[in-house]
This record gives C-alpha cells, sequence and structure tokens, in this order.
C-alpha cells in the first residue's frame, strides 16, 4: 500500500526519545603544542533540515555549497573555550560571529595561536584567536574548501598559507542552451575498472563548472591579517611549507578530468615553489588514475605520499610502486622509499625498499625512522628502523605481526610537535627509547596504555594503565621526563573529561567537569557478553537494558544491531573489541534510543566472516553471518533477556546489507531495519566492502550475498530507511527502491521511507527524528507487538 497524502510528513518519537535526541553531545577537548592550553569545543548534535537542504553542487565526487564555495562538513562546531592547564581558568573566545559553524581548527606551533575557519553570511573566512588574550580576529573572508584544509601554519607560526578564491572570479558559467554535441566516452586498450562512484562530473560544462569553483589562489596572511599574493593559481589540492620555511610543496589538479572516476584520481602535478611563489623543481606528472587495479592493496604508479621529512629543514620523502601497483603481480619487491634535499637536483636518495605495501613513516632525528608496511591479503604489518644518514646499513625489523590481533598489538609511537610545528617521535633520552600507547586489548575489554619502547633490545616497560571502573586513553605526553600525562577518562555514566596525570606519585587532577548530556541514560545496565558459535569461534556483543532493568528482569523485546567484519584468523575473529567502561553516549546512527522506550540493545555483536588461508570470506558470506546470529540470539534467550519471538535485527549500511541477508536466510527475528544499504551486489560488479574479485570473477559469490536475489525467501516485515542525496559508493538509493518493489511485488510485509537531502550519514535533527519515528513505530508494530503510535500504512 502506498503512503498516503497526509502521512508525507515529518514525525516525531515519543517524548522520551526526542528529548535524548535534542540533548547537545559533551564537549570535545584537545591539548595546544606546548601542553598549556586545552581548547574545548562544542557543537549540536544536529542541524536543522533547512541547513541541510541548502542548495548544493555535486561535481566530480564533491558536495558543496556554491554559495560559501564550501564542502559540506558533518557537524561544525558553535563554541570554543580555551582552558588554561596550569591554572584551570576558562577563557571563553566571544569574538567569533553568533550562529557561525566553525571548523579546520589549527594550532600554532607555539601555541600562541590557533586558526579556524568560519562559515557565516556566505563565506568561508579565517579567523586566528590569540591564546593569551582568547581575542579573535577575522583575516581573510573568502577561502577555497573544495580540493581539501584551506589553511596551514607556516613553521614560524608568524603567518598562514591559505586558498582563496581568486579575486575577481566572476560569475559561474552558465549552463549552454543548445546542446554543443552528444556526451562520448570511449575504451580502448587497457582495463580501468571503479567502484560505483557518486556525484562523477557527467558533460563538459560539469568540467567548467567544477574549474570555476575549484580554482584557488595560493596567499600568506600574517597574524595581522595582512595578505600576501603569491602567484600562484590552480585546482590546489595541497599546499605545505618545508620545516625551514624556504620552500613551499604543492600540489594541483590536471586536465583532462574523468567521468569515471573522483577528482583525487584526476591528472595532478607535484612542484616546489620558493618562499616568493617561484618554481624551483617539478617533482612529479601525475596521469588519470583511471586504471588502477582492484584491490585493497592496488596504487597509482609513480610518486606518493609525497611528504616534507619533518625532522629536517628541506627534505621530501615519497614511495613509489614497484609491482605496477598492483597486488595480484608477483614482486618481491611492492614499494621503495625515497628522499631528495634542497635544493632538489639530481636523482632521488633510495631510502629502502618494502616487500610489502607502504603503510606509513615516522621521522625521528638523522639517525632514527620507523616505517611501515602492511599487506592486506595476509592481514599483516611490519615496523622497521632504519638510519635515513646511512640507508646502506639496511633496516632492523621491530615489529612483524597480524593487524587483526589486537590482543598483541604493541601500540603507536608519541609523537610531538617540534618548535616548527612538525611531528616527530617523542622521546625522553635522545632517541634510546621512545614510547607507545596501545588499546590494550584483552578478553576483558579495551584498557589503554602508555609503555617505553627500548629501542635498542625492543623491550617495553609497561608506564601506565587505565584501571576499571574507568576507560581512559592517552592524549599527550606533556612532559616526558617529570612524566606529566594528559589523558580522557570516562566510565558507563561519565562523559569523557581530562585528566592530568603525575606518572611516579600517581596524582591526578581533573581539568574538566562536564555533566552528563542525557541523565537519563546514566543508570541504563552496560554489560559484555561472551559466547561461541557453532564451529567454536568466540564471539562478543554489548547488552545495554533501558534504565532501572536489571539482568534477571522478566524478557523483553529486543533489538539486535550489528554490523559484519572480514577476517584471515578466527582468533582474531574472536578477540573482544569494546570496553564495558566506556561512557554511554548517543549518535545519529545509534540503535540505543530503543533503550527510552523499553526495548534491550544487542548491540555490535560479532558477525566474522572468516577466510582462512587460500579461502575468501564471502564464499561462505551466508553460512557464517547466519551461524554468528544464532549463537547470539542463543545467549540473550539463554540469559533471559530476550524471548525468541521478540528479536527484530538492524544495521546501517553493511548493517543494512546483513539485516535483508538474515530475513532471507534464517527465521529467527520477527522483523528488520535496514538503513541505507545495498542489497543487489551486481550493482556494485567491480568489488564491495572488503571483496576484491570482481563480478565476473566470482558470479556465485555475488549471487549468494544479494538479498535482493532471494527477496522471495523473506517473510518477516522490513523497514527500509534511506538518504534520497546517498553519496557513499555502492548505496544508491535505488538499491532501497528497487528492493523495496521486489519486496512489494512478493508481498512482503515492507516499508520504504526516503529521506530528503540526506547523504549516507544522515545530519538534520528533522531527519533523524523521523527516522527514530518510523524505527519506533515498526518495532512497536512488529516485535512488541502493540500499537502505541499510529499504524504505518
Amino acid at each position: 500500500m502506498t503512503s498516503s497524502g497526509d502521512e508525507q510528513c515529518y514525525r516525531v518519537p515519543p517524548a522520551e526519545i526526542a528529548e535524548v535526541v535534542d540533548a547537545p553531545p559533551p564537549p570535545e577537548f584537545e591539548a595546544d603544542p606546548t601542553g598549556v592550553w586545552l581548547l574545548l569545543k562544542e557543537r549540536e548534535a544536529l542541524v536543522s533540515i533547512a541547513e541541510q537542504a541548502r542548495s548544493q553542487l555535486r561535481l566530480a565526487g564533491i558536495r558543496f555549497d556554491p554559495g560559501t564555495n564550501c564542502v559540506e562538513r558533518s557537524h561544525p562546531y558553535t563554541r570554543l573555550t580555551l582552558l588554561h592547564i596550569p591554572t584551570g581558568e576558562a577563557r571563553p573566545i566571544g569574538a567569533l560571529p553568533t550562529g557561525a559553524s566553525i571548523d579546520w581548527l589549527r594550532w600554532s606551533p607555539d601555541g600562541k595561536h590557533f586558526a579556524c575557519g568560519v562559515l557565516h553570511d556566505e563565506s568561508l573566512s579565517l579567523w586566528i584567536i590569540e591564546t593569551q588574550t582568547a581575542e579573535a580576529l577575522q583575516c581573510c573572508s573568502r577561502l577555497n574548501s573544495l580540493l581539501g584544509t584551506p589553511f596551514v601554519w607556516e613553521p614560524d607560526g608568524q603567518a598562514l598559507l591559505a586558498l582563496a578564491i581568486p579575486p575577481g572570479r566572476g560569475e559561474p558559467p552558465r549552463p549552454p542552451q543548445i546542446p554543443t554535441g552528444p556526451i562520448i566516452q570511449e575504451t580502448r586498450a587497457g582495463a580501468a575498472p571503479a567502484r560505483t562512484y557518486q556525484d562523477l562530473l557527467k558533460n563538459p560544462y560539469d568540467e567548467e563548472l567544477f574549474a570555476y569553483y575549484a580554482t584557488s589562489e595560493l596567499v600568506r596572511v600574517a597574524l595581522d591579517g595582512g595578505i600576501d599574493r603569491l602567484g600562484c593559481t590552480g585546482l590546489i589540492r595541497r599546499t605545505e611549507s618545508s620545516p625551514d620555511g624556504r620552500f613551499i610543496l604543492v600540489d594541483r589538479v590536471n586536465r583532462p578530468f574523468s567521468y569515471l572516476v573522483p577528482w583525487y584520481r584526476f591528472p595532478h602535478t607535484l612542484e616546489v615553489l620558493d618562499r616568493t611563489g617561484r618554481p624551483v623543481r617539478r617533482l612529479a606528472e601525475l596521469p588519470l588514475a583511471e586504471e588502477i587495479p582492484i584491490g585493497v592493496d592496488a596504487v597509482p604508479q609513480g610518486p606518493r605520499h609525497v611528504m616534507w621529512r619533518s625532522d629536517a629543514d628541506a627534505t621530501l620523502l615519497w614511495t613509489e610502486a614497484q609491482d605496477g601497483g598492483d597486488p595480484r603481480v608477483n614482486a618481491p619487491i611492492r614499494d621503495r622509499l625515497f628522499s631528495l634535499g634542497a635544493p632538489f637536483e639530481g636523482e632521488p636518495q633510495l631510502l629502502t625498499s618494502l616487500e610489502l605495501r607502504f603503510a606509513g613513516i615516522q621521522c625521528g632525528d638523522d639517525s632514527l625512522m620507523v616505517v611501515h608496511e602492511r599487506w592486506w591479503r595476509e592481514r599483516r604489518i611490519r615496523t622497521w628502523h632504519i638510519d635515513p644518514s646511512a640507508p646502506e646499513r639496511g633496516a632492523a625489523l621491530w615489529f612483524d605481526r597480524s593487524f587483526e590481533d589486537r590482543y598483541n598489538d604493541p601500540g603507536t609511537f608519541l609523537m610531538r610537535r617540534t618548535e616548527r610545528g612538525t611531528r616527530v617521535l617523542l622521546s625522553a633520552d635522545g632517541g634510546q627509547s621512545l614510547f607507545l600507547v596501545g588499546a590494550g586489548a584483552s578478553p576483558e575489554g579495551d584498557r589503554p596504555f602508555l609503555d617505553r619502547f627500548d629501542t635498542a633490545t625492543q623491550s617495553t616497560q609497561r608506564l601506565w594503565q587505565s584501571q576499571p571502573p574507568h576507560y581512559e586513553r592517552p592524549i599527550r605526553l606533556i612532559d616526558p621526563t617529570r612524566g606529566i600525562l594528559l589523558t580522557s577518562q570516562e566510565s558507563v555514566s561519565e562523559p569523557p573529561n581530562a585528566v592530568l596525570r603525575e606518572l611516579a606519585t600517581g596524582a591526578k587532577r581533573r581539568l574538566t567537569r562536564f555533566e552528563h548530556p542525557t541523565p537519563q541514560l546514566a543508570q541504563v545496565h552496560k554489560e559484555l557478553l561472551r559466547y561461541q558459535r557453532a564451529d567454536g569461534v568466540e564471539l562478543t556483543a554489548t547488552l545495554y537494558l533501558p534504565p532501572g532493568a536489571k539482568p534477571g528482569d522478566p524478557p523483553r523485546p529486543l533489538l539486535l544491531w550489528a554490523y559484519p567484519r572480514e577476517f584471515k584468523n578466527a582468533d582474531a575473529a574472536g578477540q573482544v573489541r569494546e570496553s564495558p567502561y566506556r561512557f554511554v553516549r548517543l549518535s545519529w546512527a545509534s540503535p540505543l534510543y530503543m533503550l527510552m522506550a523499553g526495548y534491550a540493545v544487542l548491540d555490535g555483536p560479532s558477525m566474522p566472516i572468516i577466510g582462512v588461508g587460500e579461502q575468501e570470506a564471502n564464499d561462505t558470506y551466508v553460512q557464517q553471518l547466519a551461524a554468528s546470529a544464532q549463537a547470539a540470539v542463543d545467549e540473550v534467550v539463554r540469559r533471559g533477556v530476550a524471548h525468541p519471538d521478540r528479536i527484530a535485527v538492524g544495521g546501517h549500511s553493511y548493517g543494512g546489507f546483513m539485516t535483508a541477508n538474515l530475513l532471507a536466510h534464517t527465521d529467527l527475528f520477527c522483523a528488520g531495519i535496514a538503513r541505507s544499504g545495498a542489497y543487489n551486489r551486481t550493482l556494485t560488479p567491480f568489488g564491495f566492502q572488503s571483496e576484491e574479485r570482481t563480478l565476473w570473477e566470482a558470479p556465485d559469490v555475488y549471487f549468494a550475498m544479494s538479498a535482493f536475489v532471494h527477496a522471495d525467501k523473506i517473510s518477516a516485515p522490513l523497514l527500509l530507511i534511506h538518504g534520497d542525496a546517498d553519496d557513499n559508493a555502492g548505496t544508491f538509493p535505488m538499491q532501497s527502491e528497487r528492493f523495496y518493489n521486489a519486496l512489494k511485488g512478493l508481498g512482503v510485509t515492507a516499508r520504504l521511507v526516503m529521506l530528503p537531502h540526506e547523504s549516507h550519514h544522515y545530519r538534520a535533527r528533522e531527519s533523524v527524528k523521523h527516522m527514530l519515528w518510523e524505527m519506533h513505530t515498526w518495532l512497536e508494530r512488529h516485535a512488541k507487538g502493540t500499537r502505541a503510535l499510529s499504524e504505518p500504512s
């Protein structure tokens, strides 16, 4: 049945749910490079539908407001406050425009200022705030954020490089009144597989619009607001000063544009300029990257990850593929890391060769550089130490492990900001030891830690670890010598707050005291469950019971909300991936709103899809998915939490895809809620999620995994929700529309809700409240068996 006209309006969920939606999230915080200031950042939970419905252009994979020349930001900040760490004094920054959206926050290298982008009065402007006085100054009022971060600090902290809309740009191109001819694309030799990208260019007029809006002028903005034009204009996607401030690395997009891939795979030029904007050396002319092979480890050919070496004056680093960028090619060396210093003449120096794909670099000093490599198919990651002053000595292996194995993850090396604003490895003794921070995963849940790492012996010493009943994670080791550590501490009923710790004495001082934004949830019961799948794989889930409820109460309706993940190792698949002590927080996507209506929620139950050795995980996707769901249902029924006839299943994106498959291949659930999913895998023929095979290489897998093909097996009622402007690769709105038509034609009870102006992540308050109304109404009707709210048609 089609919905009636009077139903085509935004609805509001019950008051106990709606008031939680409207609660602002707790403030976020970050420390300045010197550890003297804490910046507190507040934001609204959601925006209005009026803001979400603002005019947008969708070009080359970008969505932006043509009036502001600004890309859509998820949830910008609305209020900033500076907190002086030594004294605890708070200083509100009141000079910013009321009602403005604030984002792109960047500290100066010395911590004396920070810059931010402010969207107000139809323009994106640059503001600089002095930390000592909390005074704000508007500097440049016509920033261009289309292709990346619109400004970066220079190393001396006295100016910023900014991307501005060129003066005298004129009016945008007008669409042709009469077509100039047909739109023609032609394929020649060479395969060009591509994911199902959205918002691509479609015709020459789109090309002209993209060039018009994406063109920027590089300018230098001083602390007093003065602007120095550097004579560099183009489709600039990135700009960065060398650590000594003498040179500027510029990355510019070129023609020809493509109708097959987004802008970041268009041709581009990497060039070094001097401080005044004059060209010094053209490093690379990179071609259109339409022919990158399919695969997680597939990369374009030519220089990539081009960056300044953070511990040197002016030295460039980059990596280049040695296997044509194709992970299917057998090659002893996959990548090579190169270096080239000022004046950027001659041939680059080879620093190291990698058997796996380059995965990052951390610089320390002339004798210390840490290089990471990884290979997706093997789930392998290795960490090497090299001496950049003598690369001929070779690399020393520090870590070699599976990145799926969270229990044995040594952590990540801590970095510090230099006086030039670059990031280098943090050490308290000249590089003899470094510091590692990690999740501290264990069967009891995550317990973040701080370790000291001896570079000579590769041994570690535990300096600190989070203790129950809190979840606490390191933010900054402010003083390595004295052991002063800044952390974020939270518990089930306490939001994250900043804490200053003295490691030697154990003394601590709370810097913030943020209150619970939704005290209604403070009494929610949260419990980490462990159970087994029929094949012996260990599984986990987090069980939530409504405020005031407790284990042992009579069974209640339950919503199981999940998202499948692929693994190569069954032991790793069974590892705990959460902490029982984390704050119960709500985002727009959370299923926990249903707690306020009396439902139990089983959040994040493990749905591992495991492919051991040469076996691909998705070869047995349906069987493994059904087995995991069966184990989760058996566990909550065994505990007496839920009645087997009153369990609904739901998920978002790949979780929505999971939901449809579970309804098609099991009879475990009384109803389903699938949001923004893809249900017909033949519409994503060049791979999806972690599937690297194409439809033509594994047609049986694509067929078996497509819930659309098995729609005739679905009998439980299914609610489909989708943003009508979904921008995610593969989850076209058509996926839900065609799936609904199939269910309707087969006589399955289903409802399709298309949310106007929403993309893959819903932003508008009206949309989210309506989504929750739909979910609550569906559960009331099909899981609880009542009709407390008006019944959907």
